[in-house]
């Protein structure tokens, strides 16, 4: 029932103009992996145990993850500089293929003014100011371009790299399109509702996936989490 209260609401938002009306390019066999809140479409086609998932932005949810873990017995390596995701991460038993690194994904790399939750029951904080975060509270947390990371973990390919990062993925694209690591599939939770332009920003965002030869084969109920695939 959920699912479907979720369906109409989109397509009621869709209606009035209120969020980008996503539509898929390309038709790919996929399936969804993780919970309904942590979860994206991926194509599980050449997908196995060697496979390399760079997850970014975890928060207190690994369901996607674990998943991929107990499908393939593949590695995943998960980024996320928040206090609370950093904590709840190290305070649980992981599966040994869940690598985590306390940082995360920019433009470049260096020590930022990270922004907290307004909402201290939250967990997932920014690098951006928007409406979610609270530019008083802020903490420095280190953060990586993509192209550093590859280099210091020595991956040529990526078959899946996953963002969830509370709007930074608008900043971040071009960054990690131009990283010298070939990617398969691109997962990314768009957040067009922090910002008063954010369907504009979500047009150009495909619009760029798709100029580097990426095409949109997943679309969840929300129309936030949006699976890209190279072709």
């Amino acid at each position: 029932m959920r699912k479907i209260i979720t369906s109409l609401k989109t397509k009621f938002k869709v209606a009035l103009g209120k969020i980008f009306n996503v539509k898929k390019s390309i038709n790919v066999p996929h399936q969804w992996y993780g919970n309904d809140y942590g979860g994206f479409y991926i194509s599980t086609e050449k997908l196995n145990k060697n496979s390399i998932i760079y997850s970014f932005g975890v928060g207190e949810d690994i369901s996607f993850d674990e998943a991929l873990i107990n499908k393939f017995g593949c590695k995943v390596f998960a980024f996320d500089p928040t206090p609370k995701s950093i904590k709840w991460v190290e305070n649980r038993k992981n599966p040994i293929e869940f690598i985590f690194h306390p940082y995360g994904i920019d433009e470049k790399s260096g020590i930022v003014e990270f922004l907290l939750p307004k909402n201290d029951d939250y967990v997932s904080g920014s690098v951006i100011n928007q409406i979610n975060v609270d530019y008083k509270k802020t903490v420095k947390a280190p953060m990586k371009c993509l192209t550093d990371v590859v280099k210091e973990l020595g991956h040529k390919k990526i078959d899946i790299l996953k963002i969830d990062i509370e709007g930074s993925e608008y900043k971040v694209l071009d960054s990690i399109l131009s990283a010298p690591v070939e990617i398969d599939q691109i997962l990314i939770e768009i957040h067009e509702r922090f910002f008063p332009d954010g369907k504009e920003k979500t047009k150009t965002l495909i619009n760029t996936l798709n100029s580097y030869g990426y095409k949109l084969f997943g679309v969840s109920r929300g129309m936030e989490e949006l699976s890209f695939i190279k072709i």
